[in-house]
C-alpha cells in the first residue's frame, strides 16, 4: 500500500533547513551553530525510523515535490532498497557530527561554517538519493551531492586541494552527464523513469545493442562514484580533505551514493532476467573482481595511512558491484549487507585515522609504532574495524561476506568467493600490520612524546561505530533491521525469475 505523507520530504529538507541555519549562525556562535547540526541529525534519524515499520510491513510512503508530467515528476518514496540507505547515512551522521566538532576545533581549521553547511547539504542529497522513486529525482540529488561535497574537497584552499577538488569534479560531473543521456534513452523507449524491483525495460523494447549501449553509458556513470578501476583516479586525490570529509565520502555520501546507484540500475532498471538476456553482467562481475584484487596490493604499496584506507575502499565498494552482478537472490542480499558492512567499518578506520594524525601530527604508517600504549581506545577501535574488513566472525563484515559467497555458489560461480577470499586475506595484510606497528612496536621517543587520546567528542562517536560493528555481527538483524530490508529488496528483484537456481 502506498502512504502519500511529508514524512520523505522532511527527512531530506531538515539538514537542508540546518544548513540555512548554520550559515546565518555563523563564527561568532559556533556552539549555536553545531548544535543547529547535531539536531538536525537526530531529528532526521528520527523521521527515517518512524518510516521504518510500515516499510517492513510492505507498505511505501510517497511525496511528489514537483510534477513535470503527467508521467514524470520529483518523487520521493521509501523502498526496503531506499531504506537501508537512508537507514544507514542518517544514523552514521550522528556520530560524524560529532566527531567533526572536535576534529575541526582541535585542529583550528578555517572556514567552519561552510564546512558544516555543505556537509548537513550532502546528507539532504543522500536522503534524496536514497528515497527516489524514479530516475530523474535519483539524477537531481546525485549532482547536488557532486555541487554540496566539492567545497570539502577544497577546504584547505592550497594548491594540493585545488588539483583534488578539479579531479574529483571534472570525474564526477561526467559521469552525472553520462548518467542524464542514459535516463533520457530509458525514458524514450520505456515511457516511464519510475523504478520497478525487477526492471522495467524488457528484451522487446529496443534492439539488443540499444539496450547494452544504454546498459554501458548508466554503469559508467554509477561506477565512477563507486570507483570501480579504471575510473578511480578522483578518490585518493581527495584524500587532501579533512578526515571527517573523507569519513563522509568513503563511509556516508559520494561512494555509497554511486555503489548505489548501481544497484538501482540493476535492480529496479534493467532487472536480472534482462541483463542476463542482453550479456553483459559479467564483463561488469569481472572488472569488480580485478578491482577488488588490484585495489588491495596497491593498498599494501600505500605508507599514507588515508591513502592505504582510500584503495581499501576501492576494493570493498567492488564487492558491493559484484554481488549484484552475480544477479542471484543472495549475492544480491549480500550486496545491500555490505554497503552497511563497510560503512560502518570504514568511518571507523578513517575516524581512527584523524584522531591519530590530529593526535601524532604522524602520517605514514611506518611511524605509528607504539601509539597504541597512548591512544588505547582509538586502536583498539581500529582493530575491530580491521578485523571486520578482513571478514573475521562476529563482525558485521563476516555477515555480508557470507551472503555474498552463497550468493556466488547460489549463481553457480564459485570462482569469485576465491577472489573474496584473497581480498580478505590482503586487507588483513595492509590493515592489521598497523595493529602490530601500533600495539607491539616500541616508540623511543616514548617518554618525551606527551600526547594521549583526543577529547571524547573524537573518542566517543569512535567507539560507538566499532561497538556498532560488532553488534550487527553478532546480531544481524538488530535495529534497524538491515538484515530484514536487505532480505526484502533482494526477494523484490529477483521475484518471477529462478535463473536457474
Amino acid at each position: 500500500m502506498t502512504i502519500i505523507d511529508c514524512r520523505p520530504f522532511l527527512a531530506v529538507a531538515v539538514s537542508m533547513l540546518a544548513a540555512l541555519l548554520i550559515a546565518f549562525t555563523g563564527e561568532k556562535h559556533r556552539n549555536v551553530r553545531e548544535a543547529w547540526g547535531a539536531l538536525a541529525a537526530v531529528t532526521k534519524f528520527g523521521i527515517i525510523c518512524s518510516m521504518l515499520p510500515a516499510v517492513l510491513a510492505g507498505d511505501a510512503y510517497e511525496y511528489t515535490l514537483c510534477q513535470i508530467t503527467d508521467t514524470l515528476g520529483l518523487t520521493l518514496r521509501t523502498d526496503p532498497a531506499g531504506m537501508i540507505f537512508a537507514l544507514l547515512a542518517s544514523m552514521l551522521w550522528i556520530p560524524v557530527h560529532f566527531y567533526s566538532i572536535g576534529y575541526m576545533r582541535c585542529n583550528q581549521e578555517g572556514e567552519q561554517t561552510g564546512y558544516f553547511a555543505a556537509f548537513a547539504v550532502c546528507i539532504s542529497a543522500c536522503m534524496g538519493v536514497a528515497m527516489s522513486a524514479n530516475l530523474l529525482t535519483f539524477f537531481f540529488f546525485y549532482e547536488l551531492l557532486t555541487l554540496a561535497s566539492y567545497p570539502l574537497v577544497l577546504h584547505h584552499r592550497n594548491q594540493e586541494a585545488l588539483m583534488a577538488a578539479r579531479k574529483y569534479l571534472i570525474y564526477t560531473l561526467i559521469s552525472g552527464q553520462l548518467f542524464l543521456v542514459g535516463i533520457i534513452a530509458v525514458y524514450c523507449i520505456a515511457g516511464t523513469v519510475d523504478f520497478k524491483a525487477g526492471g522495467i525495460l524488457t528484451i522487446d523494447m529496443a534492439p539488443k545493442w540499444v539496450i547494452q549501449f544504454i546498459f554501458i553509458l548508466m554503469i559508467m556513470a554509477g561506477s565512477v562514484k563507486a570507483a570501480v578501476m579504471p575510473l578511480h583516479g578522483w578518490l585518493p586525490a581527495a584524500m587532501v580533505a579533512p578526515t571527517p570529509v573523507s569519513a563522509l565520502l568513503h563511509a556516508v555520501a559520494v561512494v555509497k551514493t554511486g555503489v548505489f546507484a548501481v544497484l538501482r540500475i540493476i535492480g529496479f532498471v534493467f532487472g536480472p532476467k534482462l541483463l542476463s538476456q542482453i550479456g553483459l553482467i559479467d564483463l561488469l562481475a569481472w572488472a569488480a573482481a580485478l578491482t577488488i584484487l588490484i585495489s588491495s596490493l596497491m593498498a599494501l604499496r600505500q605508507d599514507h595511512l588515508k591513502r592505504r584506507l582510500a584503495f581499501s575502499t576501492i576494493g570493498q565498494l567492488s564487492y558491493i558491484v559484484l554481488g549484484a552482478s552475480l544477479l542471484s537472490p543472495m549475492a544480491i542480499k549480500g550486496a545491500y549487507l555490505h554497503l552497511v558492512a563497510h560503512a560502518v567499518m570504514k568511518i571507523t578506520l578513517f575516524m581512527c585515522a584523524g584522531a591519530i594524525i590530529a593526535r601524532t601530527h604522524r602520517n605514514q604508517i611506518s611511524e605509528l609504532y607504539g601509539i597504541a600504549k597512548k591512544m588505547p581506545y582509538t586502536m583498539t577501535c581500529f582493530t575491530i574495524a580491521s578485523l571486520g574488513i578482513a571478514g573475521i566472525p562476529f563482525f558485521v563484515g563476516f555477515i555480508s561476506k557470507w551472503n555474498l559467497a552463497l550468493g556466488a555458489l547460489q549463481a553457480g560461480k564459485p570462482i569469485f568467493i576465491v577472489v573474496w577470499i584473497a581480498s580478505a586475506l590482503l586487507a588483513g595484510g595492509y590493515l592489521l600490520p598497523v595493529v602490530q606497528m601500533a600495539f607491539f612496536r616500541k616508540d623511543p621517543q616514548e617518554g618525551i612524546r606527551k600526547y594521549g587520546e583526543h577529547s571524547n567528542c573524537m573518542v566517543i562517536p569512535i567507539c560507538c561505530t566499532a561497538i556498532l560493528s560488532i553488534i550487527l555481527g553478532v546480531i544481524p538483524d538488530a535495529y534497524p533491521h538491515f538484515f530484514r530490508l536487505a532480505t526484502m529488496a533482494s526477494q523484490a528483484i529477483c521475484a518471477g525469475w529462478t535463473g536457474g537456481w
